[in-house]
């Protein structure tokens, strides 16, 4: 256990730990195929009480905040940045699978707690473990409230899509004459 060792070695090996960690995690994450992150699974699906993301803007004040958190995006990631230029439907169905692997990722990284306050039974290891959770826990919350967003979004789209095949099929018809 690290509560026998001195407060130093301690913090080191907590801070250690903890890095250790979110870098498997993100490790873990990256290798992940899509399909582990379908917004239909359940652990991915919205909850009554978050109000298709109203929850976030009304008690969080998500809107005021979230856009001064950074964004990470790995090399060959996939980035907010171009949403104005790729509209389709596709792209926006990457960018909720994107959501999904965040949430993911942030949220097993708060879980990280758990095995910090094992082996670190000191308030240290509590108080570290709290800036771990602390740390992760805003991202998380913007995937899921991002989610909420990109689904109207995608409903949106696909209603446009239908309307224009319609479109598209009247003047066809009409050009043939029928």
């Amino acid at each position: 256990m690290i509560k026998f060792a001195p407060s130093y070695i301690a913090f080191i090996l907590t801070v250690a730990f903890i890095i250790v960690w979110h870098c498997c995690t993100m490790y873990i994450c990256r290798r992940l195929k899509p399909d582990n992150f379908d917004y239909r699974l359940k652990h991915f699906a919205a909850r009554k009480w978050e109000r298709n993301g109203k929850w976030y803007s009304e008690h969080l004040k998500i809107n005021k905040w979230k856009d001064l958190l950074p964004q990470f995006v790995s090399e060959g990631g996939f980035s907010k940045e171009h949403i104005q230029s790729n509209l389709t439907i596709e792209y926006v169905d990457t960018f909720i699978m994107e959501t999904c692997r965040g949430e993911w990722d942030h949220g097993m990284n708060c879980l990280c707690i758990i095995p910090v306050l094992i082996i670190n039974t000191s308030l240290m290891g509590l108080v570290l473990g709290l800036c771990a959770v602390i740390g992760n826990l805003p991202f998380y919350v913007i995937q899921r409230y991002n989610r909420f967003r990109l689904l109207t979004l995608r409903k949106k789209l696909l209603r446009d899509k239908k309307k224009q095949i319609n479109i598209d099929c009247e003047q066809f018809i009409s050009d043939m004459g029928i």
